[in-house]
């Protein structure tokens, strides 16, 4: 139907990766219904490109930061805070029903059965089950719960500092009142519960919709080798998920980067990451991988210390936790 619409989420160049792949794969499985990209003003020109080409609608849209640092830090996610942009979705009234899925899942099979659930629908977080994961829900777009929504979160804030906590207290009877709002966790499979309940995942797995890439690790965070079909990286991360993994980079690597390539023209490309526009390149001595991190202006060592006295360190960037301990490991030897 043409009033609905799978609706995904990336503020940054690297989870528009992850929103191409999602979108690649509901293309491939046949969806009938629109699909629409929420951006924040980072992503770049060359990527905002592609995802035109894939999606039907690309909107940009504010960063809505809950500023909840103690939560985030408790959670070892300050990146989370921005993930209160998702609410945005719920200003898409020109849709009637919609199936927001985050930008790091990946579609296995055709799920447009899931409109016919109402909202909010969701399946369990596997980090407890009373509450359900934001990653996957049906909603309807509206302008009265988005504002109700916003509200919350300023009265309330959010329990865990990020747009699950919010999400849960808002809807706050969806783990007692009605059983149907609970979607089946094949279409939410995250691959922390496959470590976790190994036996349920060789018995049910198979039957899996929609695996979710759950925690700080994505599958762009690593490399992948197209001729050998090897992904390399922080290897210890990939083993709760290897077949999903390779799954995600098959369809990325065939799909997204000739798109990607005809954006970049003669910007650097190798098999495993993209070198982006705005991207500087990394070399990991001690993984011996690529990772990116977006360029950014030069500020004075005065300037960055008052970030920091400020609680404003650059927890994505310069200042991320792999930054600090590469810093640490050079000193140290």
């Amino acid at each position: 139907m043409a009033d609905q619409a799978f609706v995904t989420l990336a503020t940054n160049d690297n989870y528009a990766r992850g929103a191409m792949v999602l979108g690649k794969s509901l293309r491939n499985h046949n969806t009938s219904k629109k699909l629409v990209a929420l951006i924040g003003p980072q992503v770049s020109e060359p990527c905002q490109s592609v995802l035109k080409r894939i999606y039907d609608e690309v909107r940009v849209v504010d960063v809505l930061d809950s500023g909840d640092t103690a939560h985030l830090a408790m959670m070892k996610r300050p990146d989370l805070g921005i993930t209160f942009t998702k609410l945005h979705c719920w200003a898409l009234t020109h849709y009637s029903k919609c199936v927001f899925m985050d930008a790091d899942t990946l579609v296995l099979s055709n799920i447009d059965e899931l409109f016919d659930r109402e909202e909010l629908s969701a399946a369990p977080d596997p980090g407890w089950p009373d509450c359900f994961n934001s990653g996957v829900f049906v909603y309807r777009p509206s302008m009265e719960t988005y504002g109700k929504l916003i509200q919350h979160c300023t009265e309330h804030g959010s329990f865990d500092g990020g747009d699950q906590g919010v999400l849960n207290s808002y809807f706050s009877n969806w783990a007692t009142t009605d059983i149907s709002k609970h979607l089946p966790f094949i279409y939410n499979l995250s691959s922390v519960a496959i470590y976790t309940y190994l036996p349920a995942f060789k018995q049910y797995g198979g039957n899996a919709k929609v695996v979710h890439f759950l925690g700080k690790t994505k599958p762009w965070s690593f490399t992948f080798d197209l001729k050998s079909k090897q992904i390399s990286g922080n290897v210890q991360d990939a083993t709760s998920h290897p077949t999903f993994l390779l799954d995600w980079w098959m369809l990325y690597s065939s799909a997204v980067v000739p798109m990607l390539q005809q954006q970049y023209g003669d910007q650097p490309f190798n098999s495993g990451c993209v070198e982006c526009q705005y991207s500087e390149m990394i070399i990991c001595e001690s993984e011996q991988s690529f990772t990116h991190e977006p360029a950014e202006p030069q500020m004075s060592s005065e300037e960055r210390k008052q970030k920091w006295e400020q609680g404003q360190a650059d927890y994505m960037g310069k200042d991320s936790f792999d930054n600090i301990k590469r810093k640490l490991d050079t000193f140290l030897k």
